[in-house]
């Protein structure tokens, strides 16, 4: 892996310009600082550098909302409804890496129903620094439902090592909500009807300490938190594949009036692959 984007020293310069010779570093082959241009493969501690969440302003820590999703070069977010075919190794590594740094895994149903989610696994590389920054041992997932149609005798809900959240309005049926209840599950009322409000689910896991906010989508979901402003920023991968096809793209539903823009954080390669990170301006 290497990052194209920012360009912080004279390595990093001299290397991004084209036709520029490699430079002598006097460091052995393949080594470089964090974050530089030689294509290597990273520590979970540099990526966990890399994507840090935002230092929280003097007042106490705001929730700031990341999406991680993946499209191919021609827009598919899945191939035959699984984002699984389009990803890569690197990718997987970021993957882990954001849901290591994560309070909470936000996910709609039906993302649920289609990846076969299963309940966030403790990994010893991030142990040391989730307990130094107050957090449990591995970040919450939280279902999005409307309708509360879950079978809540997945593992998901059945035996995860902190409670799976269910996202859900006030009108959802009493016996659903009852049995997501007795499987384990935590549900959170974040709306009046039967739908979620994304700014009243955001303010919700605010509510219960959970700030550094992660959505893994799918496409439906992420459309619904673009619309409702509350997105901050958009971790993107792009996948070097075409997939043709009718594939949803990353995020559907209702579109904004105007087109929000966002900048580029970081800009990262391997194999192909390009991993950016975008943040809302």
């Amino acid at each position: 892996m290497r990052r194209l984007f920012p360009v912080t020293d004279e390595t990093d310069e001299t290397a991004a310009r084209p036709g520029a010779p490699a430079p002598d570093t006097g460091q052995a082959p393949g080594a470089s600082a964090a974050g530089g241009s030689v294509d290597r493969e990273w520590s979970l501690e540099e990526l966990a550098e890399a994507y840090a969440y935002p230092e929280p302003p003097p007042g106490g820590r705001e929730p700031w909302l990341r999406a991680n999703m993946v499209s191919t070069l021609d827009g598919a977010a899945q191939h035959e409804g699984r984002s699984h075919p389009i990803s890569s190794a690197a990718d997987m590594r970021i993957f882990g890496t954001l849901r290591g740094l994560a309070d909470v895994v936000i996910v709609g149903a039906e993302t649920v129903r289609q990846e076969g989610y299963r309940p966030a696994r403790e990994r010893e590389a991030f142990a040391a620094m989730r307990e130094a920054a107050g957090q449990g041992p591995v970040p919450a997932i939280a279902v999005v439902s409307s309708s509360l149609e879950l079978d809540f005798s997945w593992p998901l809900f059945t035996s995860p090592l902190v409670p799976t959240l269910v996202l859900t309005g006030a009108a959802a049926a009493p016996d659903r909500v009852a049995a997501a209840e007795k499987a384990g599950a935590r549900v959170v009322i974040a709306g009046d009807g039967m739908g979620v409000d994304p700014v009243r689910a955001v303010r919700a896991l605010a509510e219960l300490g959970m700030t550094r906010l992660l959505t893994e989508g799918g496409p439906r979901l992420l459309g619904q938190l673009v619309v409702s402003g509350v997105l901050d920023e958009l971790c993107l991968t792009v996948s070097p594949m075409l997939t043709a096809g009718d594939a949803q793209r990353i995020a559907g539903g209702p579109s904004l009036t105007v087109p929000k823009r966002f900048a580029l954080a970081s800009l990262l390669e391997e194999e192909g692959f390009l991993f950016s990170r975008y943040r809302r301006t």
